[in-house]
């Protein structure tokens, strides 16, 4: 599903408007949106289903489910295109993409930024470090010029345009914690980057509740920031008062990641028992049992069956012996047997 691809009525969008459209709204909005940070395609298709309005693909998650690897840099451009393509095909919520330096000088920023668009994402970002990049919560971080960035985020905003003018470009700035890094710097970096069209400014790593605020009242527009560093963690309440347009759940997906670790450990110790105990625990669950195959679409491919297969063709549920029968669906059938 392309940004200029109409979105369904969930969480009562218009079947009308284009996702980055959406996005636009949602981010301009006086109430804060909340994304979870995903890393492929039924990450989106869960948050989709629990109601959240739009999702953000993090390059530190695509690197880890993807390829295995960590947030160095290391993922390609191509392989980040490629992914977002999946996500975006996969639900009707609009998308925003982290494209980590934006893999390349500005002329390579165009491309990316027409790509992510193409793939039917509704906004990206990218921040001003030194490729290859880190993750913005550990040191090492290195910043290019900010001239460099500018044209960066200029070139980005130009492709913006000619291409959907709704789609969101979102400037990372790492000034905060990188080499030399300040508040000051965040600020100077920020100002230069909004005044080269960018739609909001996103602020990685600060380190206090002050900060925040600081950023809030020296920033002009939407911005958003992570606050890992600040313990206790704030609540959305709190960053809603504080005036932030945007956070994000990045690390939800630890949740799913602990909880193989655990089921394994047990497994290597009392083999078969503890996945068989865990399947009969999770069996009513909504993601339990066969729910998955409802939640990536099986009753949709028995509708599409249903319109275009022949009485003869359909007859094959009938002869063949299953667990899951995708024209009843994992749910519907266990209220059945109640």
């Amino acid at each position: 599903m392309s940004a200029s691809a109409v979105v369904s009525g969930h969480a009562g969008f218009d079947m009308r408007e284009k996702t980055s459209t959406v996005l636009r709204r949602l981010i301009e909005a006086d109430e804060i949106l909340l994304r979870p940070g995903i890393a492929i395609a039924i990450h989106a298709q869960i948050a989709e289903a629990q109601g959240f309005k739009a999702v953000g693909l993090s390059g530190a998650n695509m690197a880890a489910h993807v390829l295995g690897l960590p947030d160095a840099g290391l993922i390609t451009q191509s392989e980040v295109v490629e992914n977002a393509r999946r996500v975006c095909n996969a639900v009707r919520i609009p998308v925003i993409v982290d494209c980590d330096t934006g893999f390349g000088n500005a002329i390579n920023v165009r491309r990316t930024v027409k790509d992510v668009i193409q793939a039917g994402a509704a906004g990206m970002f990218f921040e001003d470090q030194v490729a290859p990049k880190r993750c913005g919560f550990v040191k090492g971080k290195e910043l290019i010029s900010i001239d460099e960035a500018v044209g960066k985020y200029r070139a980005a905003v130009d492709m913006r345009d000619e291409l959907d003018p709704d789609f969101v470009v979102i400037a990372r700035t790492d000034a905060r914690t990188a080499v030399d890094g300040s508040m000051d710097e965040v600020i100077r970096r920020a100002r230069a980057y909004k005044a080269a069209g960018v739609d909001m400014i996103y602020v990685e790593a600060l380190q206090t509740i002050d900060e925040i605020k600081l950023a809030r009242a020296e920033i002009e527009g939407p911005i958003t920031c992570t606050f890992r560093a600040i313990d206790p963690a704030p609540s959305l309440q709190d960053m809603q008062e504080w005036g932030l347009s945007m956070t994000s759940g990045t690390m939800f997906f630890k949740a799913g990641l602990v909880a193989m670790w655990d089921l394994l450990e047990d497994m290597k110790t009392r083999g078969m028992d503890p996945y068989n105990e865990f399947m009969s625990k999770v069996n009513d669950h909504p993601l339990g049992g066969f729910g998955g195959f409802d939640l990536a679409g099986f009753p949709e491919v028995v509708e599409m069956e249903n319109r275009y297969l022949s009485p003869e063709q359909l007859s094959k549920y009938d002869k063949t012996i299953g667990l899951y029968d995708p024209r009843v669906g994992h749910h519907a059938a266990a209220r059945r047997k109640v």
